[in-house]
């Protein structure tokens, strides 16, 4: 997923504020969501970004992936208690490879999997191509690496390269089975990799998934995942058998191939027997049940999530660790109240079936980033991710990446422009 926008947009959104109408709102039309800000670490990102790479460890510390274009890319530590942070996995040094003098479309550039947790604490996470760097950057990308880092050892070991010539988007470890499933990209096969036999295979050659796709394990332990027809790929590895279903909803369907509404986001109960989906364009809310039989799935459509237009939610929807379903979502700023987007935090209660639109994201600590211009009074590369609204309050504007609860009920959220990690505390979410 490229972060593009128009030449004109970045030269608008590179202002800290926005013309207000005559008719504006005094004061914020809507409550914030304050959280404290971190810039990532300096020197382990070179367009201050990121992408889903973000996850809660079993030490309790925070773990976030980088993406250094045409060169390297790195998973961060990040000491809730101290707010310290160390590089704990340096791509390039755990693969063997060689750091390159100049950017170059060969490089593993990019963290861009969901960081999977298991059971063990060890940590999966795989490498992507990033986007070549000008017209003589014409190399071959060799293809992506699954790597799994163990905090408990501080040591990070490759599982080498699942498809050559593919990045690595999605990795998913069923350690009780000794199976890891792996989604590649850009043509987004579905590969399984055996822990014992240390060999990858793919069990349809001519099964393709959605873009971004992300493996579940459901409660009877079978790997499910959403194909780009929008069909749920549900693979038994007790019995080695693959299985493609329809998935049958009540209201909206959830999606067919090429219908605009952007890759889906889902997340998995905690019982493994219900997973809830949105799409990254629609605030439609569905539940799948994971656990039934028969041919088709059943799907329920909830609803919306938030009102407004211009949706946009990317890899932000958990079930959080209250059992709760909770995502970001950037839509059009039309309060008033400043311009450009504003982004929110919504939460769904499955008790209530209702959700709960929480308010803004506002950031406590300004100082987080020197926004002060350049010697040659520019904005600073790669700066035009927050603005500044008429209170003064800095608040993500172009896109958020990921969002996670950490056991204590902490929400931490990564926007980009810069690269920052928002910590938001239980307090302040109400």
């Amino acid at each position: 997923m490229r972060h593009t926008y128009s030449l004109i947009a970045l030269v608008l959104f590179a202002s800290p504020g926005f013309a207000q109408p005559k008719d504006a709102p005094a004061k914020a039309p809507f409550p914030y969501v304050w959280s404290t800000a971190y810039h990532i670490l300096p020197g382990t990102h070179t367009d201050e970004s990121g992408y889903f790479s973000l996850c809660e460890g079993k030490n309790g510390k925070i773990y976030v992936g980088t993406a250094a274009y045409g060169f390297n890319a790195y998973l961060i530590e990040f000491d809730p208690k101290t707010g310290k942070q160390r590089i704990v996995v340096d791509v390039n040094q755990v693969c063997g490879l060689t750091t390159p003098k100049t950017p170059t479309y060969a490089a593993q550039s990019k963290i861009h999997t969901r960081n999977y947790v298991g059971p063990s604490g060890k940590i999966y996470v795989g490498s992507k191509q990033g986007y070549r760097r000008g017209k003589d950057d014409t190399a071959d990308y060799p293809g992506g690496y699954v790597m799994v880092y163990d905090p408990a050892t501080d040591k990070t070991e490759s599982l080498g390269m699942p498809f050559k010539g593919e990045g690595v988007n999605d990795v998913t470890a069923d350690e009780k089975a000794g199976l890891i499933y792996v989604v590649t990209c850009e043509d987004h096969h579905w590969m399984f990799y055996d822990m014992k036999s240390k060999t990858y295979r793919e069990p349809d050659p001519n099964l393709r998934l959605t873009p971004y796709a992300q493996t579940l394990v459901d409660g009877k332990g079978r790997g499910v995942v959403v194909t780009r027809d929008f069909k749920l790929a549900r693979f038994d590895p007790a019995t080695n058998k693959l299985d493609v279903l329809e998935l049958a909803s009540s209201g909206k369907a959830v999606g067919k191939a090429d219908d605009k509404l952007g890759p889906p986001c889902w997340a998995l109960t905690d019982d493994a027997k219900t997973a809830y989906l949105i799409r990254m364009s629609d605030p439609t809310l569905f539940r799948i049940d994971l656990a039934a039989d028969g041919p088709k799935v059943p799907v329920t459509d909830l609803g919306g999530l938030i009102g407004g237009k211009g949706h946009d939610s990317r890899g932000s929807l958990i079930v959080g660790t209250d059992d709760k379903v909770h995502a970001l979502y950037r839509v059009d700023n039309e309060t008033k109240f400043g311009g450009g987007y504003l982004h929110h935090l919504v939460t769904y209660d499955p008790k209530t079936n209702k959700p709960t639109d929480h308010g803004v994201l506002g950031v406590k600590n300004p100082d987080w980033f020197d926004f002060s211009p350049d010697k040659d009074g520019k904005p600073k590369p790669w700066s035009h991710g927050f603005h500044k609204l008429p209170d003064g309050t800095y608040t993500p504007l172009h896109a958020h990446m990921a969002l996670i609860q950490a056991k204590d009920g902490t929400f931490y959220a990564t926007i980009i422009y810069p690269f920052t990690l928002m910590r938001m505390d239980p307090k302040d979410v109400k």
